[in-house]
């Protein structure tokens, strides 16, 4: 059985245009791991801030964090509780 983790997923968008439609395409085939999400819109620097709370194996958490750190203008960070 493979292991499980319950986490949180932050994730800095630089370009709020074209790189917010990117990451949410990427984000949509693991809906089903996403348990909650929060996203905040920082006109002032013009970012938007998501946190994304998790359940799944380690290996499709970290699935979903290469696919996002691989858009430019993004970065993401992940902390995981194993259960």
């Amino acid at each position: 059985m493979e292991e499980r983790a319950v986490g949180v997923i932050a994730i800095i968008i630089r370009d709020r245009s074209e790189t917010a439609n990117l990451v949410n395409e990427t984000l949509a085939p693991f809906a089903d791991m996403i348990i909650g999400r929060m996203g905040l819109p920082y006109h002032e620097r013009n970012l938007n801030l998501i946190t994304l709370m998790v359940d799944a194996t380690t290996d499709r958490i970290g699935a979903l964090t290469g696919k996002i750190g691989m858009i430019e203008g993004v970065t993401v960070k992940s902390t995981l509780a194993k259960l």
